[in-house]
């Protein structure tokens, strides 16, 4: 369904019930990244799903992932979700949600922050920043071989093909300059300091065998979170919902109920 608050477009999905969970998906990816997880994670929550925006038919935002982050606190108020309401978030999503969270903390209860980092080293930012580029020239058809090797490890691309084109016809349908935009936000983007004031109850989550936001940025971030939570999902690369489904869906589910 189409959401506006403010003039702005949220293409956002509802399903289940129970305490209110919002999932924020990844940069290569849009809402249905979750299509694998959400129906058990929907027995006891009540899921919205979101196309960020500038993915689906949410309307764009930007330069700055403080843009989004103050884009998506619309969405809930918009909602009229309650300040209980949790929040899981993966890659792209989870630096959206951790801006959200220090700057809109009031809206949000726990904090799921999975295969996501507080910066990237310079490395990465030059990566991002070329892939911007290659969207930008030739569209998105020229980034799927780095966008697959970015989410996956080549055993699992070798050994899930049709996974590999379901993958890619996501990303061939994502806008090229909404798509660059985000890469560029990524690729300024430094909120360690920032996230020394969240108090939430937060879970950082990572693949083992993530190479995009590896383990190192994962526990740099935890500790910047207070307090917050650190887990490795073993055999898994930097798309554990797709990975590693079970595993991902049991982490979340420990975390929340614990918690």
């Amino acid at each position: 369904m189409i959401v506006t608050a403010n003039n702005v477009a949220f293409d956002v999905e509802q399903t289940g019930h129970g305490r209110d969970l919002v999932l924020f998906h990844s940069l290569l990816t849009d809402r249905s990244v979750f299509d694998g997880v959400s129906p058990t994670l929907a027995r006891r929550r009540r899921l919205t799903l979101v196309n960020l925006p500038g993915f689906g038919q949410s309307s764009p935002a930007g330069p700055r992932i403080e843009d989004y982050a103050d884009r998506v606190a619309l969405l809930f108020s918009a909602l009229a979700l309650p300040a209980s309401t949790d929040l899981v978030a993966l890659s792209f999503g989870g630096f959206v949600a951790s801006a959200l969270t220090a700057r809109h903390g009031r809206l949000i209860g726990r904090l799921v922050l999975a295969d996501t980092a507080a910066a990237f080293p310079e490395p990465s930012k030059a990566a991002l920043r070329a892939m911007a580029d290659r969207a930008l020239a030739g569209g998105m058809t020229a980034v799927i071989d780095t966008a697959l090797r970015r989410m996956f490890s080549e055993a699992f691309i070798a050994a899930r093909p049709e996974l590999m084109r379901a993958v890619a016809a996501i990303l061939v349908r994502a806008n090229p300059e909404h798509f660059a935009t985000a890469c560029r936000a990524l690729a300024d983007l430094d909120l360690r300091e920032v996230l020394r004031v969240v108090r939430h109850r937060t879970l950082v989550l990572v693949g083992a065998l993530d190479t995009t936001t590896p383990p190192f940025l994962a526990n740099e971030l935890a500790g910047c979170i207070d307090g917050a939570g650190y887990l490795e999902i073993p055999a898994c690369a930097h798309c554990p919902p797709l990975e590693r489904p079970a595993e991902f869906v049991a982490a979340i589910e420990r975390f929340l109920d614990e918690a």
